[in-house]
């Protein structure tokens, strides 16, 4: 027909959009949905730019032999640009993974909205985020940043379960560099506003940080073998090829004598799960909490662990806000949850009160709290104060609580503790120092000892490093299949 050849110029190519879908997908499983769709706009010579597809591929397919339903944005058509057809697009598909109960992928590289289209494209995004909305906690929602992301557009990742972004090929930002320095006064560039490195370093909106197309597809694939395809499915098991009963003396040997010196608890986590299953959520922000998806005897569990080596462990904002995302995360798609804990207590200081710690600290101790899942935690070293209670303790519903034989449960250190409650005695002393250290000695013989713990009931065993990733898996097994009644509402009204 006259005026076609600009489609059939179109289909000759092999776009990037479709080259990533097919990457994506198990070999020969890929099905595009609204294939021939064009945008009805017109002016600005829309008219005449209708191009089948409207610059996104929406499709469905298998991973891994499960069903998937996945879209990616075509910059090289109209700019990838998002109007009313082709956010209807992306909405039906969104309808049709809720339908069939199949996780959801959003591949964005766009030029943000269509001016052209004016309101309907600005409703088209809002009909994209009710639907993020509604998915949300049902089933699994990952977005991979691959090239622009802007403006309003960056709203939908930021309501799905996890983000990730490629290095030097992708940014998010409300407001550009020219706006900022428009308003602000501020040079910056588009890579230091909203890079790949911005987000997984300094602001925690990306959850991943990739190196290239290659690299963020087949870790979205790995990921998605960790979730379940939707919240009533259990996540999937993978037979392990580790030994469950595996008692490794390397456990003995990583916690220092010293409770000063810190040690890397990601050799403790490592040690845990199975081998090689281990993958981190949000490696480079917050790193004073280590989080992420592993398995324990082919089982997915969640991993929530303290970071000695950054900051001693404590407890602050970014790790607090860290810590409770992953959890709700887990808790909504019935991922068990392992808790390692080594925490001083939580980060004090005028900046923290001031950005508001009790509110964030709150976001923690409200998402364990919440949690239904399976609820198990070791302390490794210390466990003092607040931050003790936080950390799934018994006290806020924690399933099993274990202690390795120096554990360390108190309200404060001893050295903190002697200096409030014997500070007169020691200054009347002959030898201050000697008679300090006498009253350390015995504040740490009487209460930072997991055995006052036992007693009471608060620490359910207490038992050898070696020991640990055995014990876990015998108190994980039996408590698969647990269930907690709670009372009818609308929702709760945890901190935000």
């Amino acid at each position: 027909m006259p005026g076609t050849e600009v489609i059939w110029e179109a289909r000759a190519k092999v776009s990037v959009a479709m080259a990533r879908l097919e990457r994506l997908f198990d070999d020969g499983t890929l099905e595009v949905i609204g294939a021939e769709v064009t945008h009805r706009a017109q002016g600005f010579g829309l008219e005449k730019k209708k191009i089948p597809g409207d610059g996104v591929i929406t499709a469905s397919g298998l991973i891994e032999g499960r069903p998937v339903f996945a879209y990616a944005q075509d910059r090289t058509v109209l700019g990838g640009s998002l109007g009313q057809a082709h956010a209807q697009k992306i909405a039906r598909l969104q309808d049709l993974a809720m339908r069939a109960g199949a996780p959801f992928v959003g591949i964005n590289d766009s030029g943000g909205a269509r001016i052209q289209e004016g309101v309907d494209a600005l409703g088209g995004y809002g009909e994209i985020f009710r639907r993020n909305v509604a998915a949300s906690g049902v089933i699994p929602q990952i977005s991979v940043i691959a090239g622009p992301c802007a403006g309003g557009a960056v709203y939908s990742p930021a309501l799905t379960d996890f983000v990730g972004m490629v290095d030097q090929s992708s940014f998010m930002f409300l407001t550009g560099p020219k706006v900022v320095k428009t308003v602000t006064f501020e040079d910056i560039t588009v890579e230091d506003l909203g890079g790949a490195r911005t987000h997984a370093e300094r602001t925690g909106v990306s959850h991943f940080r990739w190196g290239s197309d290659e690299e963020a597809i087949g870790q979205v694939r790995r990921l998605l073998s960790y979730l379940p395809s939707n919240h009533r499915e259990e996540p999937p098991f993978v037979a392990p090829g580790d030994d469950v009963a595996r008692m490794d003396v390397a456990f003995n040997a990583i916690v220092p004598a010293d409770p000063r010196k810190p040690y890397d608890v990601r050799r403790v986590v490592e040690l845990v799960v199975d081998r090689d299953t281990f993958m981190e959520v949000q490696a480079g922000w917050a790193k004073n909490v280590v989080v992420g998806l592993g398995r324990l005897g082919g089982h997915v569990v969640g991993l929530v662990a303290n970071q000695p080596l950054v900051n001693a462990g404590v407890l602050d904002i970014d790790a607090s806000r860290k810590a409770a995302r992953f959890i709700r995360t887990c808790n909504a798609f019935g991922i068990p949850l392992v808790s390692l804990v080594d925490v001083p207590g939580f980060l004090p200081g005028r900046e923290q009160e001031y950005g508001g710690v009790i509110d964030h600290g709150a976001k923690l101790l409200y998402a364990y709290c919440e949690a239904s899942v399976p609820k198990l935690s070791v302390i490794l070293r210390k466990a003092y104060g607040g931050a003790y209670i936080v950390m799934s303790s018994q006290h806020v519903g924690g399933d099993v609580n274990l202690a390795w034989p120096r554990a360390e449960i108190a309200v404060m250190g001893a050295n903190g503790a002697v200096e409030v409650l014997n500070r007169r005695e020691i200054a009347a002393a002959d030898d201050p120092e000697a008679r300090a250290a006498e009253l350390r000695a015995d504040y740490e013989e009487r209460f930072l000892n997991p055995n006052i713990a036992a007693q009471r009931g608060y620490i359910d065993a207490v038992i050898e490093p070696c020991e640990t990733r055995w014990r876990l898996y015998r108190h994980l097994r039996v408590m698969l299949n647990k269930r907690e009644w709670s009372a009818p509402k609308r929702h709760g009204n945890g901190p935000l």
